[in-house]
């Protein structure tokens, strides 16, 4: 069967009167509501209001205007069982082989921190989702059935078949609209429960309510971007799943330029890298294995920052995961493509960098753009359920730091404390991190004991040849006892960064006092587990 008939109402209207001139082209007859069919109208184009096809007025501010009969009926005849036909024919209903929907903006409505309860609550659709799932559940055979848009960029998509197919649609078209229209409708559902159950309290209807950050129910919808060859070990399965609609700067909007497929260790540690560079303003480097980096640098240009991080920690460099928040130029590309690499990250690679590299087909090459986004929460799975949280993108500020010891930091070592501060962030607990212009020379990480990340951060100094004197370190919570302390002190420290708030504050104080070292205190910690 030829589309004859199409519905079209939406909010948003991208490319909406094109498409409509186009279906109007060819001879497909169009149905319209509210704003969509003024639109069209004033295009020219012949368009029939909904209320006037079902012979029943728009009612209830709107709230009442598709739920009829001819819509549904229309919609959800089977194009391959004849007693539906029948039906619909004796009833005076028409097929409606089209439908173009998109729903009421409530995610949009209700992210703007003065929305009232009451405009919330009218941006629940209804009669757009029981089209959609009345179009997309009779998708059809290959006998026919109708075809559901919600997005315009599959506008091309349907014209193209519909030129192509005599006037139909394919069955595997229809069915790949008909997912996208359900996955839609049960993320839009799930936003709708998700602000719902996040209310605090019964809200007046004129007022902003107070919202819980973690709703009673919480709904995440995922989409799979690729089936991996295998999770962290060979004998497991895995699979990227992007989370729809994430922000700018993340890495789930990378673009590979080459290389080999991802795995999911290279996922994992690509977005350690990637999370750590971009806070850093000046040109960055980070080199990550295991997903703890174990080279970071600032410096004037991303090859200097390179070479930098590099020293840190050559051995574990090898093999590793390296990401620059600047674009990389040739000379950058050729010092790294001296050394074993697994994944590169940047914004983007000029194309001499793209010459140099191509001939490592293996390198994963991944453009990333930079962007100020966040993920909406932090999750953690455990058995049977999960943990939720904020992410940690809190960084004290400079004028928050509390001085505690006799000796106060210089300029020069306060530039060296933030920098070291905003590594060991990164760095797996227990975190202790050795840094000397803007150059990290050891990494302690993931010990169970802070003194033993305090003794291997120094041991890997020492295997770099790079000598602690006069270095700056973090730990990423407070010292429990001065041993800690007397460990990187020992090893040439001049000043320390940590959050403070141990029971033995005043001895560690004291300790560093002792040890004529620089101490500032943040009041706030950074496990990373």
């Amino acid at each position: 069967m030829k589309i004859e008939r199409a519905l079209l109402s939406v909010s948003d209207k991208t490319g909406i009167v094109d498409f409509a001139r186009a279906l109007n082209a060819r001879g497909i007859a169009l149905l319209s509501t509210g704003g969509t069919a003024k639109l069209l109208a004033e295009a020219g184009l012949p368009v029939q209001e909904v209320s006037d096809y079902t012979g029943f007025p728009e009612m209830m501010d709107g709230r009442v205007k598709t739920l009829h009969p001819k819509i549904h009926g229309g919609l959800l005849a089977r194009r391959d069982a004849q007693a539906h036909l029948d039906a619909i024919a004796n009833h005076g209903i028409g097929r409606i082989d089209l439908l173009v929907v998109n729903l009421y903006p409530f995610r949009e409505t209700v992210a703007k921190p003065d929305c009232k309860f009451e405009d919330a609550v009218e941006n629940i659709d209804i009669g757009g989702p029981a089209m959609l799932r009345a179009a997309a559940k009779n998708h059809g055979t290959e006998a026919g059935g109708v075809t559901v848009v919600i997005d315009p960029i599959d506008y091309e998509r349907v014209l193209g078949e519909i030129d192509g197919q005599q006037g139909q649609t394919s069955f595997a078209l229809r069915l790949d609209l008909a997912k996208k229209v359900f996955a839609h409708t049960a993320a839009y559902d799930g936003a709708i429960a998700n602000y719902l159950t996040s209310l605090a309290e019964v809200p007046a209807q004129e007022a902003v309510p107070k919202r819980d950050t973690y709703p009673e129910i919480l709904t995440v919808q995922v989409k799979r971007n690729q089936a991996l060859r295998y999770g962290e070990n060979p004998h497991q399965s895995a699979a990227f799943y992007a989370e729809q609609g994430a922000q700018q700067g993340l890495l789930s909007g990378y673009r590979q330029l080459q290389g080999k497929e991802l795995s999911y260790n290279n996922i994992a540690d690509a977005d350690a890298a990637w999370e750590c560079v971009r806070t850093f303003q000046l040109p960055a480097c980070v080199i990550v294995k295991h997903a703890n980096p174990c080279g970071v640098a600032v410096a004037a240009n991303p090859l200097e920052a390179y070479t930098k991080a590099f020293q840190t920690d050559p051995t574990s460099a090898f093999g590793g995961i390296i990401a620059f928040n600047q674009p990389v130029d040739a000379a950058t590309a050729e010092a790294v493509s001296k050394q074993f690499v697994e994944v590169l990250l940047a914004p983007a690679f000029d194309d001499g960098a793209c010459a140099i590299f191509a001939a490592k087909q293996n390198v994963r090459l991944l453009e990333v753009p930079l962007g100020e986004g966040q993920n909406g929460f932090d999750i953690k799975r455990v058995g049977g359920g999960w943990l939720v949280q904020q992410p940690d993108v809190f960084n004290v500020q400079s004028d928050e730091f509390r001085i505690v010891t006799k000796v106060a930091p210089t300029v020069a070592q306060l530039d060296d404390l933030r920098f070291a501060w905003k590594v060991a962030m990164f760095v797996k607990s227990n975190a202790i991190v050795f840094v000397k212009g803007g150059m990290t020379y050891g990494v302690g990480a993931g010990q169970m004991s802070r003194i033993d990340s305090a003794r291997i951060a120094s041991i890997k100094a020492e295997n770099a040849n790079l000598s602690l004197a006069g270095t700056a370190v973090a730990s990423d919570a407070f010292f429990p006892f001065r041993d800690g302390l007397d460990v990187v002190a020992d090893a040439g420290a001049t000043c320390v960064i940590q959050p403070g708030g141990s029971m033995r504050d005043a001895e560690v104080i004291a300790a560093a006092d002792e040890r004529g070292i620089a101490m500032v205190l943040t009041g706030t910690r950074h496990f990373r587990h």
